[in-house]
């Protein structure tokens, strides 16, 4: 296995005073639709708006620094008309029945949708003859959790970029941090940004009105200030976890769009609302997480004590498990528990969790053979921008989509395989919003 990106010396994307040249012209770019964020949610938003609208979007490091890419386990569909109750059942039961129904109901039905759409985007799902293979993660009654290996993330990311960056009608700015957003009247008309020095020429011929597309290369460094007007913005700038010591998350996820949201009195919700993932690898290494995927105990992986003996049902909700474990720590004054794959066939392994059994080995743990230890890290965030049914905020022409939103579906904790799902549910019905308003005022015009 390819080991881990390292980290580059990253430009943090903060407004420096120091660095920044006080004289730097501010560009100003127009577009119709403006994206932060380049994980599935503003992938996905790009690929289903109208292919006439000129796009923009920003990230506020390189292309594929968002967490979309890490997610392991799968993504959850609606297998039958049957499954239904139960699936809906497991949602709510799993964030404590604080979930908005409405949006559960969404989210299921437009499950089969978003399938055949990855499908069609060349996403690689693993199949059992003609028909998908499913798995089973923690809180699930049934195996109906679709995968790619253990980069079940990184499988669907990658298609979705591959086919936004084949769209001429979209331009995307790495290294490229959102400030603030731009108000008019209440309406969100576009937002601040600084970008990277590298993207100076890029950005002249932007404001120039030229038709620019992403370059092979881009390098962090330097500060110009940006702002793009546009009619509708798109916030999918991912979680929270680079306000945390521990997390899964990439360190420059810091929740930035919480704080432009409550300066602008743009409603949020559920604010402490987060998720904290039961099993990542041990390591006092510096840095994020290795996730350990749930998948591992929906196949039969088992947790143990230091004495070898299991304390908690691993297919539990995942904060349940994690309170589990935290007591189960604290009790014998141990720094970790340990998670045994001993059930697990070694052919299964390799080949369902090539990328995990690899990370380990990097580690020195062969799974195949022996325990590896685990501790719960920070991993989702359930809390947010408050957004209706249709993704929209409570500012005009302002939406949000992905883990920066809060839409409840997922409740006070989500069911392990939701995100992804949910991501791409809402951002397609973000898409769509902005789709029928141009068609709504476009025909109130012709009236006139």
């Amino acid at each position: 296995m390819k080991q881990e990106k390292k980290q580059r010396n990253r430009w943090s994307g903060c407004w420096n005073l120091q660095n920044r040249d006080r004289e730097a012209k501010t560009m100003k770019i127009k577009t119709d639709v403006v994206i932060v964020g380049t994980g599935v949610a503003g992938m996905f938003s790009a690929l289903k708006l109208p292919r006439d609208k000129k796009i923009v979007i920003i990230t506020k490091e390189d292309m594929r620094s968002s967490d979309s890419f890490l997610a392991q386990g799968g993504i959850c569909v609606l297998r039958d008309e049957n499954d239904y109750d139960s699936y809906f059942e497991d949602t709510m039961k799993a964030g404590h029945y604080e979930n908005r129904k409405e949006s559960v109901d969404i989210m299921i039905r437009g499950s089969r949708d978003v399938i055949n759409d990855l499908v069609g985007y060349g996403v690689d799902f693993k199949m059992d003859g003609d028909d998908f293979a499913y798995t089973r993660e923690g809180a699930h009654s049934k195996p109906r959790i679709l995968y790619h290996e253990d980069i079940t993330g990184k499988e669907i990311s990658e298609k979705l970029l591959g086919q936004v960056l084949k769209l001429e009608n979209v331009t995307v700015l790495e290294y490229t941090s959102m400030q603030d957003i731009l108000v008019k009247n209440g309406k969100c008309i576009g937002l601040k940004a600084v970008s990277a020095e590298a993207n100076k020429t890029r950005l002249e011929a932007m404001e120039a009105g030229e038709n620019v597309k992403i370059q092979e290369e881009i390098q962090p460094g330097g500060e110009l200030p940006v702002e793009i007007y546009a009619e509708d913005t798109i916030i999918a700038s991912g979680g929270i976890g680079g306000r945390y010591q521990h997390s899964t998350n990439y360190p420059h996820l810091t929740g930035d769009a919480l704080d432009i949201a409550k300066k602008h009195n743009v409603r949020l919700e559920h604010l402490d609302y987060v998720q904290i993932h039961p099993t990542t690898l041990y390591s006092k290494k510096p840095g994020r997480r290795f996730l350990i995927s749930e998948s591992v105990r929906g196949e039969g992986a088992v947790l143990y004590n230091s004495k070898k003996e299991r304390f908690v049902n691993e297919l539990l909700p995942r904060d349940v498990v994690t309170k589990a474990i935290q007591e189960e720590m604290k009790k014998e004054g141990t720094d970790h528990v340990w998670l045994s794959m001993e059930n697990i066939d070694k052919d299964t392994i390799l080949h369902h969790f090539p990328h995990i059994y690899e990370r380990c080995l990097e580690e020195g743990y062969d799974v195949t053979k022996e325990c590896i230890p685990v501790v719960p890290a920070q991993h989702y965030f359930m809390g947010g921008i408050w957004v209706d049914s249709d993704s929209k905020t409570s500012m005009d022409q302002l939406y949000a989509v992905g883990e920066t939103s809060c839409n409840g579906v997922h409740g006070a904790n989500r069911l392990a395989s939701n995100s992804l799902l949910e991501s791409l549910v809402f951002a397609k019905r973000a898409a769509k919003a902005i789709s029928a308003e141009k068609k709504s005022e476009k025909s109130a015009a012709g009236a006139a």
